[in-house]
């Protein structure tokens, strides 16, 4: 029995150090700029908890973000209890640079090969503008 996939994992390498793709990570107010279709706002309400605003509609999030392990997670209450979000891992290349990998649920609205295009595209987005900060 071939069960449907939950998530999507998508990847993307960058010439940036992990520390300078982290630091975008970690400041969840970036999230609009790299993640549109997720929030149109988020505000920090407190510890590691931020209030998202996505086409009106609010909702909370907690942003874990761990440096050393270059890992950060955006995650949410979801139906029946359940937890879910974005998870996010930055590692380094051999030679140099950075590897980002982030995995998201898919919606009972959408399908695989949605989710997985607006990855690729949040993705690109978080290297451009990391690569725009000083």
């Amino acid at each position: 029995m071939v069960m449907a996939p939950q998530t999507v994992t998508r990847a993307a390498e960058s010439d940036l150090e992990p520390g300078r793709i982290y630091t975008v990570l970690a400041e969840a107010s970036n999230a609009p700029r790299w993640a549109p279709g997720f929030a149109d706002a988020i505000e920090h309400i407190g510890d590691v908890r931020y209030r998202v605003t996505k086409d009106g509609s609010p909702f909370n999030v907690e942003v874990t973000a761990n440096p050393s392990a270059g890992t950060v997670d955006f995650i949410r209450e979801m139906a029946n209890g359940k937890r879910g979000g974005a998870y996010l891992r930055i590692t380094p290349r051999p030679l140099g640079g950075s590897s980002i990998t982030i995995t998201v649920p898919i919606g009972p609205t959408t399908n695989e090969s949605e989710v997985a295009k607006v990855l690729e595209q949040e993705l690109a987005d978080l290297i451009r503008l990391a690569t725009h900060q000083s």
